[in-house]
């Protein structure tokens, strides 16, 4: 068969760790700062655990439930826990033939200091080898997102598929690692990525662009190589780039004030790729977006809130006048 939606990235579970409101505080600048007395002993409210998550992991999900055949390629460690996740994406549809069971190895974990509506996450990626399947058909869509540190090279095998199947198209949203190496180290991955997505602060550290002004933001990742870039800037909405012209998207409105933000970047993504899979142009595709951004937030962890497409185009109906792309600027 042939797949919409392949994801590819690591899986794992978060563990939700509710602070105190008064118990921890948040220094802006740049980049903000979570801070918290040391030493000291920490009060928190509550813990949630949420197992099989993660960029890619969430996209996949996301699509599944928009319609798409979805498959994801991942790494679980032998354990109880790897196992529960690919049961996980089994029962939300997902193919889950290519996660590869890693013996004498866990499962990754990440912690999540949740304060206020935010979060700041603490990641750790166990060392897998990584390996892309063979495909009875090119997917449509490649979905590519975080992995551990010393899969660099797995970079260039992505690279090679898009090369050798031009009929598969990449969608990049890099994760912290791949944030961090920069675009010269993974400048195959970019130069054919289809679709790039970032937050607005993450393409200033691309980039190494102090100015926040979206056009030189937007240029500067375009010269690395994809063909459209988006650059979401949280509660401010979204800008989307076809190469001749910036399109700005609001927020779409919350219905209650949001509970907390794990995974609306994720959901954001990987609806306006499903989105574009499904035949809609850029302009359309950037709506869909926020709409299960603002489901997603509402709800613990990245996936619980994520909408049927039947659900997404009754808020789409119900927008406000408003909520519709317009042109930022030409370029």
């Amino acid at each position: 068969m042939q797949f919409d939606f392949v994801g590819i990235g690591d899986v794992v579970t978060d563990a939700f760790i509710k602070l105190a409101d008064d118990n921890a505080e948040v220094i802006k600048g740049v980049h903000q700062k979570i801070c918290l007395n040391h030493p000291d002993k920490i009060p928190f409210e509550r813990a949630v655990v949420v197992k099989g998550v993660g960029n890619a992991a969430n996209a996949c999900v996301s699509a599944s439930r928009l319609g798409l055949a979805a498959a994801f390629v991942s790494n679980v460690g032998e354990d109880t826990l790897g196992q529960e996740m690919i049961q996980h994406f089994k029962d939300e549809g997902v193919n889950a033939d290519n996660i590869i069971v890693n013996k004498n190895k866990t499962s990754n974990n990440h912690y999540v200091l949740w304060y206020k509506t935010d979060r700041t996450i603490l990641i750790h990626h166990e060392k897998y080898v990584y390996h892309l399947p063979s495909f009875e058909e090119p997917p449509k869509w490649f979905y590519f997102s975080s992995i551990g540190e010393d899969a660099v090279d797995f970079h260039d095998v992505v690279s090679e598929y898009i090369e050798q199947n031009p009929e598969t198209k990449l969608a990049f949203q890099p994760g912290t690692f791949q944030i961090r190496l920069g675009p010269k180290k993974l400048a195959r991955i970019y130069k054919n990525t289809e679709v790039f997505f970032c937050n607005r602060e993450e393409a200033m550290e691309i980039t190494g662009i102090e100015d926040r002004e979206i056009e030189g933001l937007v240029r500067a990742m375009h010269s690395y190589g994809p063909r459209m870039v988006i650059l979401t800037d949280g509660p401010d909405g979204a800008y989307a780039s076809d190469g001749k012209q910036i399109f700005f998207l609001p927020q779409y409105p919350d219905p209650v004030p949001p509970l907390e933000r794990t995974g609306a970047g994720d959901s954001f993504s990987s609806t306006v790729i499903s989105s574009l899979a499904l035949g809609n142009s850029l302009k359309t595709a950037l709506m869909w977006g926020p709409v299960n951004s603002m489901s997603v937030v509402q709800h613990i962890g990245a996936q619980e809130g994520l909408l049927r497409r039947t659900k997404l185009e009754q808020y789409l109906e119900a927008a406000p006048p408003d909520y519709k792309s317009t042109i930022y600027k030409k370029l």
